[in-house]
């Protein structure tokens, strides 16, 4: 993976977890992260709930007016719009940072009510930032509510981030930290949403059959005409990266419509593809960012017969549902 440069600063990137279970110890993290941020003229980005942006702002005073906020879930629902807005936050003020500057960033995900897959899905990215982050100066905070939060979430937090910091300048290296590749593949290695019994399959040899079939099935799943196309582009450009010919199926469930692409033999060789957006010169993986934002969700996996990639998008009542809220 390359990340094209665009800093001033010597610093190299950190990624930490900072535990916490009360506000009090919430502050004791940020405030000296953001304040020795905007000491050295840093830039400061903090995500996190709202609850703690009021904790944290009320904190600061004026000073605060110098931090970029968002509540987490305005960063996005899916895991390639939080990657994609880390990035994109660096390259627009990396270039403020100097000498040993970082650019900082408090990142708090969203992990309450998430089925299993879905948090497994998070807990790759949260790896894969280990990667993606690799050749920046962000030094990124993400901190997890012990209060709230399924034990094993705080328990995989320590596996994600090489360090911990309770106190917003320390670092402790976590001894149950697992290398990136390593635990990606390791949640690559769980088992996929299973079809139903009656789901149609199609051996697809050519990209206007896999077109055909995904958007006649989609849309005799209910989907629009040009949802069901947006879907049958995601899959097309999936089956790029693994290359025909595939094994396609499409099917609905709760709230959702799945799109199943096998490959016998295949494989995604870079653990990290799709989570940033293009360059301006095509690279592998681009065809993996491309279908992450056509679709809610994206899962991956890989055994001794081949590789499999799920495209997972709203059912058209879910759909009608979401698009209510703008009006």
């Amino acid at each position: 993976m390359t990340v094209a440069l665009n800093r001033r600063s010597s610093a190299t990137s950190l990624h930490q977890a900072a535990v916490y279970d009360s506000d009090q110890r919430f502050l004791a993290m940020a405030l000296p992260f953001v304040r020795d941020g905007l000491a050295k003229g840093d830039p400061v980005m903090v995500a996190t709930t709202s609850a703690n942006l009021d904790l944290l702002g009320g904190a600061l005073g004026r000073d605060g007016l110098q931090v970029d906020y968002a509540e987490s879930g305005f960063l996005g629902r899916r895991t390639v719009e939080r990657t994609t807005a880390f990035h994109r936050y660096w390259r627009r003020r990396g270039l403020e940072t100097r000498g040993d500057g970082h650019v900082r960033v408090i990142a708090e995900p969203v992990w309450t009510g998430r089925a299993v897959h879905e948090t497994r899905a998070w807990q790759r990215m949260e790896s894969s930032l280990n990667l993606l982050l690799s050749e920046t100066n962000v030094w990124m905070i993400c901190p997890y509510d012990a209060r709230i939060l399924n034990p094993d979430v705080v328990t995989a937090a320590r596996r994600t981030h090489p360090t911990t910091s309770a106190d917003g300048r320390t670092a402790v290296a976590s001894a149950e930290y697992t290398d990136p590749v390593d635990f990606i593949r390791e949640c690559d290695s769980a088992p996929l949403l299973a079809p139903p019994q009656d789901v149609r399959s199609a051996l697809a040899e050519t990209f206007p059959a896999l077109r055909q079939f995904v958007t006649g099935q989609a849309s005799l799943l209910g989907l629009s005409q040009d949802r069901a196309t947006l879907l049958s582009v995601a899959a097309g450009k999936v089956a790029e990266l693994l290359e025909l010919p595939v094994t396609v199926q499409v099917w609905a469930r709760l709230g959702a419509i799945t799109c199943h692409l096998h490959r016998r033999g295949g494989g995604i060789a870079n653990p990290v593809a799709g989570f940033l957006p293009p360059g301006s010169m095509a690279g592998p993986g681009d065809e993996l960012w491309i279908a992450r934002q056509l679709c809610d969700r994206l899962d991956i996996h890989h055994d001794l017969d081949g590789c499999a990639v799920q495209l997972h998008v709203p059912s058209a009542r879910a759909e009608e549902m979401r698009q209510s809220r703008k009006y």
